[in-house]
């Protein structure tokens, strides 16, 4: 395959003859379906909570959701915000939406359509400075979401486990993963500093989750995915079409 790039007045985007632009496909269409499926899930208002379990869109920080059905919106908008300004600040969605919405490039070795490039300095992608921000306000939002993980444990018929449980947990254990791999953390961790030998404490920090960081694309789809299937099984429950399996 050559790497030669394209320039001048060669009309084609690549020379490459693999099968470049799936994953940018595959990304355009989980990322746009999961967006359509979030909001018909925040529009509903119901079929949120069932038993212990209550779907981490409705993880409201200062009561439970079924609480404030008097509002005139659905109360998922008074906490859904945060999530989705934290992903859609992150610099590892800002890499597949600009591959897979904007081909800005699509892949690597593949030219991009237009000519002119003017970064991230214009409305509304110069809000993208805002992640480090919303990064606090995710960890604020994450001690919820293990709250209700936990009150997942209490059923009406005293402590036990469901499968319901157990996905609340992976949920939690994702999103953890995931917002605590982040790149601001990382700088808050071992930033600033112009020598790591006097800040040992913060070095070993900034190694830890350095490593994590090598992962953080998995944890930003592990985390997606969880949330998603949290949500619809909750739902589903709900609905009585599936029924919870106890483990104890």
């Amino acid at each position: 395959m050559s790497t030669k790039p394209v320039i001048g007045t060669d009309k084609r985007l690549t020379e490459r003859q693999d099968l470049w632009w799936l994953e940018p496909l595959l990304v355009a269409v989980v990322l746009t379906s999961f967006v359509i499926y979030t909001i018909w899930a925040v529009l509903q208002r119901s079929d949120f909570h069932f038993g212990p379990y209550t779907s981490p869109f409705y993880s409201i920080p200062f009561t439970s959701a079924e609480k404030l059905e008097w509002l005139p919106f659905s109360p998922a908008f008074l906490v859904i915000w945060i999530p989705i300004g934290f992903r859609a600040t992150c610099y590892y969605f800002r890499r597949n939406m600009y591959r897979a919405f904007f081909w800005d490039p699509p892949a690597c070795w593949v030219a991009e359509p237009k000519r002119s490039y003017s970064g991230e300095r214009k409305f509304p992608f110069v809000l993208n400075n805002l992640h480090r921000y919303f990064w606090y306000l995710a960890v604020f939002a994450l001690f919820f979401h293990i709250y209700e993980a936990g009150k997942a444990f209490f059923f009406e018929d005293g402590f036990g486990m469901g499968l319901g449980t157990l996905i609340m947990l992976l949920d939690v254990t994702f999103l953890s993963l995931y917002i605590f791999s982040c790149h601001s953390w990382r700088h808050l961790a071992g930033g600033c500093l112009n020598c790591f030998s006097k800040h040992k404490g913060r070095y070993t920090l900034w190694q830890r989750i350095s490593q994590l960081n090598e992962q953080h694309g998995l944890w930003f789809w592990l985390s997606l995915m969880t949330v998603w299937v949290t949500d619809i099984y909750i739902r589903l429950l709900s609905k009585g079409i599936l029924t919870d399996v106890r483990f104890f």
